[in-house]
């Protein structure tokens, strides 16, 4: 009964309504409408949204010369319930200000006038709204909802079912899924559980993820009261949010996840991640951003519902971009290098995301590689005040991951392309390999990694960098989760369950180009239990440097596929 009260429609808002600070908690506040004013002009009000220059600056992708609005890429939702589609449920039949794809109940068409529910229209909004005082971050994209319902007994089989079929929709070509809802740990069925990332519906995920090849972004709901699973996944995206400081996004709202540090202590495993594994990994505008409604009147409201599909909505700005290069580059037979089909790899844009995320403000001269603004916790802090800049086993920080996504710095990453460290590499870039030990053997190909592969890659820069300059590097890899198939039909039904066979440790380490000991290196990021490792460094003298990746220990298969990006700044 516990779960079924916060399935209720107006409590399992609570972590996406705007939040109040009451003795004793957080409080929902009512939506508030928006009135354009009539001496504001649109585009003013626009460039101070979340989806604008003073939060993700994704407005400017959408104008000349980029153009990319989403365009024929597709994108999921998976929450409770589904926002309304025009021509199917009454509640939107007086607007088409969320131009949907397709929606379902689980893995069903939708019936009509069921499962329509204010929250995921809110959420939809973000992400493809196009009402024209309020734009969504992919206005062009394809989006296919899903309402997994409320099952009487825990959810989170048909929450994977779910998850499953929208992965499937658009012929299995589905680039990114938001999820801006959760279970709460309380309800899940283990024994004494915690959030150590083997909830049916955190395995769920991170299968799902190596397997349709699609980037979930996970609203960061842990924290006191909060809704955690599948929180402690390894292979999406965890988002927390900001709010405005001075008209722009870029502190972190009070009403984020616990912190385990710091006062309000939360409870380590059930509140936060069992040991040292950090959830947060991007953060996004949060508060008080502008949404559509269901009558198609704009709202604003809060939360990390609202962060999270700003992260899945830009995946297809770059995933539009990366497609029209590849229609250059794949005219032949085969692909070939900066663009190969590897742009449209989960980790790829895991990697780009993260390492293109604002910190701290550029003064002007490049050498914060022209970041927009700095990033402040809770307390006030910036990235480079934490012990993630100071410590070499923590890739991220407690409250803001790597920082605040920023769509532009997100093209200007991506859009380089691909280079092997079988060349020199450019200021900026990004690659999809593997690395491993040397083997042969059936079991590599039935995973689709290669038979061999190095135990390094070295990413060796062209160009000398420039002293004084920060280089910021990330990697990602991805967790091995196997279904147990019983009926072996090759896709989760009710009642199957997953295997979790660990996760292999890779490093990420910044040396002078001709070192060859990673005793030697400047910095690096050697977390052993994140599926991340991510450095920000300053180069302490103009010289020729590189960035190597390393298979250091191995839980499962011996061979690695992972994904890095890089960016830095060339001498003067």
């Amino acid at each position: 009964m516990r779960r079924q009260v916060l399935r209720q429609p107006a409590l399992s808002q609570h972590l996406l309504r705007p939040l109040t600070w009451v003795a004793g908690g957080f409080s929902t506040i009512a939506l508030s409408t928006i009135a354009l004013s009539a001496t504001a002009g649109t585009d003013d009000f626009l460039q101070s949204s979340s989806v604008g220059a003073a939060g993700i600056d994704a407005l400017r992708l959408h104008a000349p010369p980029y153009n990319l609005i989403g365009r024929k890429i597709a994108i999921g939702q998976v929450e409770i319930g589904r926002p309304g589609q025009f021509g199917v449920d009454k509640a939107v039949t007086q607007n088409q200000a969320v131009p949907l794809t397709r929606v379902f109940f689980r893995d069903a068409p939708a019936r009509i006038n069921t499962n329509v529910d204010s929250h995921a229209q809110h959420v939809a909004s973000i992400m493809i709204g196009a009402v024209k005082g309020l734009r969504g971050v992919a206005p062009g994209a394809r989006l296919y909802s899903s309402a997994a319902g409320t099952p009487k007994r825990y959810g989170q089989p048909e929450e994977c079912l779910s998850a499953q079929y929208i992965a499937e929709q658009n012929g299995g070509d589905v680039r990114a899924i938001n999820f801006s809802f959760g279970e709460a740990l309380r309800q899940d069925p283990r024994p004494n559980p915690l959030l150590d990332g083997n909830a049916l519906l955190t395995q769920c995920i991170d299968w799902s993820t190596r397997i349709h090849n699609v980037l979930y972004v996970v609203a960061g709901n842990q924290g006191k009261g909060g809704i955690s699973i599948p929180t402690d996944n390894f292979n999406g995206i965890n988002v927390a949010f900001t709010t405005r400081l001075e008209g722009i996004f870029r502190k972190l709202d009070f009403a984020n996840l616990g912190d385990a540090s710091g006062s309000g202590a939360a409870i380590a495993g059930i509140e936060t991640n069992v040991g040292a594994r950090r959830a947060i990994g991007l953060v996004a505008p949060g508060n008080d951003v502008s949404l559509v409604a269901l009558n198609g009147n704009l709202t604003t409201s809060s939360g990390t519902s609202f962060a999270a599909p700003h992260v899945t909505a830009t995946v297809a700005l770059l995933q539009e971009y990366g497609d029209r290069q590849l229609r250059v580059s794949c005219k032949q037979p085969g692909c070939s290098l900066p663009w190969t089909l590897d742009a449209r790899r989960a980790q790829v844009m895991k990697a780009v995301l993260l390492n293109s995320a604002d910190k701290i403000q550029d003064a002007g001269d490049g050498l914060a590689l022209g970041m927009s603004r700095t990033i402040l916790d809770k307390n006030n802090r910036s990235w480079v005040e934490s012990d993630a800049y100071r410590d070499r086993s923590l890739p991220l920080n407690t409250q803001m991951g790597v920082g605040q996504l920023n769509a532009f710095r997100a093209y200007q990453q991506f859009s380089p392309g691909q280079y092997s460290p079988e060349t020199t590499v450019p200021a900026i870039g990004w690659d999809y390999r593997t690395v491993g030990v040397t083997v042969q053997g059936e079991g590599m190909k039935a995973n689709n990694v290669e038979a061999e592969a190095p135990l390094f890659q070295d990413y060796v820069l062209e160009k000398p960098l420039q002293k004084g300059s920060y280089v910021s590097a990330t990697l990602v890899w991805h967790r091995l989760v196997e279904l147990v198939d019983k009926n072996n039909n090759g896709e989760f039904d009710l009642e199957e369950s997953f295997r979790d066979r660990g996760l292999n440790t890779l490093t990420l380490y910044l040396m002078r180009a001709d070192d060859n000991d990673i005793k030697q290196s400047l910095w690096s990021s050697i977390s052993d239990v994140d599926s991340v490792q991510h450095l920000f460094h300053p180069v302490p003298a103009t010289g020729r440097y590189k960035i190597r990746v390393q298979f250091q220990r191995q839980a499962n298969d011996p061979i690695q596929p992972y994904a890095v990006a890089w960016w830095t700044v060339p001498a003067r």
